[in-house]
């Protein structure tokens, strides 16, 4: 797959024991990005965050926390991250979604 020199990134904040359909959303997220052939997605896990609650959730040893933050980011061109949309108005309750336009500089994968 080709991209175009501008595209977008897709970032969206949810907590890791959010789930849809008895999965992790954030599986589920990347799951449906792939099934709709976008260039790639990339789930991180937060060691310490809050958000519209202010509720901390860290991962230090003494302080217990079943909820730590993940973010997934997808990049394509705006066109096709839009056919994710409604999967993500549909699956992610409580957390925040931004898209932001990007300059793209390499992407690419090994020949094998």
């Amino acid at each position: 797959m080709k991209l175009p020199e501008q595209a977008y990134m897709l970032r969206i904040f949810i907590g890791e024991n959010d789930h849809y359909k008895n999965k992790p959303l954030y599986e589920q997220i990347v799951l449906k990005a792939r099934e709709l052939n976008l260039a790639g997605a990339t789930v991180l896990r937060g060691i310490l965050g809050f958000g519209a609650s202010s509720k901390i959730h860290s991962s230090k040893i003494l302080t217990i926390s079943e909820d730590m933050p993940v973010v997934i980011e997808i990049v394509d061109t705006e066109e096709n991250i839009n056919r994710l949309m409604p999967f993500i108005d549909e699956t992610v309750e409580e957390g925040l979604v931004t898209m932001e336009k990007m300059k793209i500089i390499k992407y690419r994968h090994r020949v094998k």
